[in-house]
């Protein structure tokens, strides 16, 4: 085998809370995190040598800037033995969004990559060469459902809560990460959420309550400088959402329904004015 593609899914926050900073700089995090079916494809071809990527998407560079070059370059540098590849992106997930579409093609790379190579890698590795690249990626590597703490990267995995709707809207306005931490006031985070019993409702597939419960912390910092977020979160309410909150850091915002009428009419609306849009549902782990 000389060329594997995989399907890699963006992810939403169903919660996402900030405990406090540390000494690094970073912050501690607390956040429930879900795989959804909007994917990117990532096709990795196994060369003799060299590293090179290809993607046609805007604003995402083609050389070592891009997460996914680094995860390959982070495997080869594990790998006891020499070896290059060529990757292909083809993406469907928004940038700067907080869908993780950065992070899961760097997960995705990985996973490929142990593949093409004969699988030199156990699972706990390539989480630890994940961890190394970015924050999102351990998750975008296992998916599904999860509890993430420290930065994001320490995971407890939760019970699947797959097969719920989900609509997606990306307003036309990137957001930085960096800049929503640096921004962030820990004295005014606003109402916070109830980790255990958001993980309660999940054990329970609850989506009302788990709808009800989503919180996220960050909305603190772009929700106030980008009033759109508001909006939107608020149109969702209008058009039947069971619950809607921004992904991340932003600038995404995602709606829950039970409805699939509803969830239809939601997806219509938005798309009349927005060009990312999106209808999903929640997933389980390992689809490709």
């Amino acid at each position: 085998m000389k060329e594997i593609t995989v399907k890699t899914p963006a992810k939403i926050n169903l919660s996402l809370d900030v405990t406090g900073k540390r000494q690094d700089g970073y912050h501690n995090l607390e956040m429930i995190m879900q795989s959804i079916s909007l994917y990117d494809l990532v096709t990795v071809e196994k060369r003799g040598s060299g590293l090179s990527i290809q993607c046609d998407f805007p604003h995402t560079p083609n050389d070592s800037r891009n997460i996914a070059w680094k995860a390959a370059a982070a495997f080869l540098a594990e790998y006891p033995e020499k070896g290059g590849v060529r990757i292909v992106l083809e993406k469907s997930i928004p940038v700067s969004a907080g869908l993780a579409g950065g992070s899961t093609n760097a997960a995705g790379v990985l996973k490929a990559m142990n593949r093409l190579y004969g699988e030199p890698f156990s699972e706990v590795k390539l989480v630890d060469i994940a961890r190394r690249i970015g924050a999102d990626v351990p998750f975008c590597l296992r998916g599904g459902t999860a509890l993430a703490r420290g930065i994001g990267d320490e995971l407890i995995p939760l019970p699947d809560f797959a097969g719920v709707r989900v609509v997606v809207v990306k307003p036309p306005f990137p957001v930085s990460t960096r800049w929503v931490y640096k921004n962030l006031n820990l004295d005014e985070l606003g109402e916070r959420p109830n980790t255990l019993n958001l993980i309660a409702a999940i054990e329970e597939m609850d989506i009302l309550s788990l709808a009800r419960g989503m919180r996220n912390v960050l909305e603190s910092v772009t929700a106030k400088a980008h009033g759109e977020i508001s909006r939107i979160i608020g149109e969702f309410s209008e058009l039947g959402a069971l619950g809607s909150r921004m992904s991340g850091s932003g600038s995404a915002v995602f709606g829950l329904f039970d409805d699939d009428r509803l969830a239809g009419k939601a997806f219509e609306r938005f798309r009349s004015r927005y060009r990312d849009v999106f209808y999903t549902e929640t997933i389980g782990r390992e689809v490709e």
